[in-house]
């Protein structure tokens, strides 16, 4: 690679080092962020081979942490954590409490300062969002009672930490560390002549989070979705995207510099107060390619920072934390989940979801290092414990999976415990919660809808109407719920996989309508489907007449091109108008009324 274009070289070298690595790493079942990580580690100056730029590698991860933030804030759900608050709260502030315990012990045996300690326990207590939601879909658990408690404990632990991002800067510029003071104290302690202590710097910072708070509360949840509409008006995908990005980056930019709180908190609120638009979903898939890209960088850049002589040089305190992480947090998790008489398949379920790390810990780490609090003895042992972690996330629900027989029995026959199971912790008018588990559909001879957007849910309405027997598969979370509140029967998952068409029941269905955009998705549930029912119907669309042919190719029996059927409704109004044929509209009405009087017996 040439030298003289240091930017250059390091997109390039890291994009396609975790690209190449990503694709091995999935090829094995485990994560992608792991061989983000490894990308990082092949490009950092601890291995040899080409070495990208150290300086430039950082400022591009603050990119990819202010878009994972603002995604965060995208998604953040206040309901979701409100409908399970009574475990998730309470349960989450005490694992925080109990795994930042065990890491301040084991910093505080190596030697370490308090600060640095108790940064290192913050950072081995919050598990990945990226690992939890993807472990979660991949077994079909996001809408279950367990599956949301565990999102709501997952919000709860990154408020917290977005909390730890805002206080761990101003006790750095006292406890120990060379961070930055708090311009508004100092200026408060030089006019009066006080020293304001911990306490004062803390509640300074606190008083400037309020404020920014208040200005995105009162000024931002107005301008931003207004401004946001203003420009979908003009109808402009390219200065649409173009202004979610500068929401994102200036809201994140211009909340450090006159509020003094971190990139990372301005741009999670500035998803925050985008997300209460209906503007949200578009605004989140438009710049979800720009925030995967750079999020890969930020992974890639944190591996750049490890060290993997630590592997050979500090083996025991590598297994001590990598004990917290896995064993300690999720014993934690365990136990506290029991402790609020919920069923032993949710406290399994929970503490597999929480026994790694990932993003915060690694943002945590590097601010904990720039501020002077944290070693980097202490980053490198993070970030082995977080590589070692996430590969060992599969097995500990593998394990958990396994020991839920044997556990399950125990809590169902003991007559001590089971009338304790039924203790009611929720309010009386609390909804009921959402099954647990998800079955296999009963349904036979009906038809499996494929997506429930724009297109699929037109479909639903009418085979709803009709009377006709149908499931949908959707993987949006959102849609899912509103599906099941109209007594429509949904399975959350991809319908690429085999297992979900199987839980949908395919090889009883008589057909199979493809309601998805994506034809490169399309055409493999259409050979799944062709392949578990040979005699079933594929209905599916398309937007081009290559798209046509390749859906036909892998086995759908009709495709509909949209921009075809949107030309022949053109042609049918223009023909009312050129050669007075009858309205497209009155001639679809007499389609609809003899095919009522078709299936209608009595009028046979």
């Amino acid at each position: 690679m040439p030298h003289d274009t240091p930017l250059i070289s390091t997109i390039v070298g890291g994009l396609v080092l975790a690209f190449i690595l990503g694709a091995l790493a999935h090829r094995l079942r485990l994560p992608p962020l792991v061989g983000y990580l490894v990308a990082g580690v092949l490009v950092g100056p601890h291995t040899p081979g080409f070495v990208a730029d150290q300086g430039l590698a950082p400022e591009l991860a603050e990119i990819g942490v202010i878009l994972l933030m603002f995604g965060v804030g995208l998604h953040f759900s206040l309901k979701d954590l409100l409908s399970v608050r009574g475990i998730a709260v309470p349960g989450a502030i005490v694992q925080i409490g109990f795994a930042t315990l065990l890491g301040w012990g084991l910093g505080a045996l190596m030697g370490w300062p308090t600060g640095g300690s108790l940064v290192f326990g913050l950072a081995l207590s919050v598990a990945s969002t990226v690992v939890l939601l993807k472990a979660l879909q991949e077994r079909r658990l996001v809408e279950t009672e367990r599956g949301k408690i565990a999102v709501g404990w997952l919000i709860v632990e990154d408020l917290a930490m977005i909390l730890a991002l805002v206080l761990i800067p101003a006790a750095a510029s006292i406890g120990g560390g060379h961070g930055t003071v708090e311009p508004l104290s100092a200026a408060v302690s030089r006019l009066f002549g006080l020293d304001l202590g911990i306490g004062g710097i803390i509640g300074m910072t606190l008083v400037k989070v309020a404020l920014f708070l208040g200005v995105m509360l009162v000024f931002g949840r107005r301008l931003i979705p207004w401004t946001m509409h203003r420009i979908a008006h003009t109808g402009s995908r390219e200065l649409f995207r173009l202004g979610v990005l500068a929401i994102a980056l200036g809201v994140a930019f211009g909340a450090s510099k006159l509020f003094g709180v971190s990139l990372a908190l301005g741009a999670f609120f500035a998803g925050m107060v985008l997300a209460e638009s209906e503007l949200s979903h578009r605004a989140a898939q438009e710049s979800l390619p720009l925030r995967d890209a750079f999020a890969v960088l930020f992974f890639v850049s944190v591996g750049m920072l490890f060290d993997p002589n630590i592997l050979i040089d500090k083996p025991l305190p590598l297994i001590a934390t990598v004990f917290i992480i896995v064993i300690g947090k999720s014993l934690a998790a365990f136990l506290i989940v029991l402790l609020f008489r919920k069923p032993v398949g949710t406290a399994l379920t929970i503490s597999a979801s929480l026994g790694q790390i990932g993003e915060f810990s690694f943002i945590l780490a590097a601010l904990g290092v720039d501020l002077g609090l944290l070693p980097e003895e202490g980053r490198d042992l993070i970030l082995a414990g977080a590589i070692i972690s996430i590969i060992l996330n599969p097995l500990l629900f593998y394990l958990c999976d396994r020991l839920r027989p044997f556990l399950e029995p125990v809590r169902r026959e003991d007559p001590s415990i089971q009338p304790v199971d039924e203790v009611v912790l929720e309010p009386a008018e609390a909804p009921p919660a959402i099954e647990d588990e998800v079955h296999k559909t009963t349904l036979r001879g009906h038809a499996i809808l494929v997506g429930y957007g724009r297109v699929g849910s037109i479909v639903g309405q009418n085979l709803k109407s009709s009377g006709t027997p149908f499931v949908v598969i959707e993987d949006a979370d959102k849609r899912i719920a509103e599906l099941r509140g109209q007594g429509i029967e949904a399975i959350s998952g991809n319908a690429v996989s085999h297992d979900v068409l199987n839980l949908a029941n395919l090889a009883g269905a008589r057909s199979l309508v493809i309601a998805i955009p994506n034809a490169f998705e399309a055409c493999r549930v259409a050979e799944q489907g062709r392949a578990m029912n040979p005699g079933v119907l594929i209905v599916a669309r398309a937007h081009s007449d290559a798209e046509v042919d390749e859906l036909r190719e892998y086995g759908a029996d009709t495709v509909i091109m949209g921009e075809r059927e949107i030309a022949m409704g053109m042609l049918d109004r223009l023909s009312q108008v050129h050669h007075d044929s009858a309205p497209y509209e009155d001639e679809a009405e007499a389609g609809t009324i003899a095919a009522e009087n078709l299936s209608s017996p009595d009028k046979i």
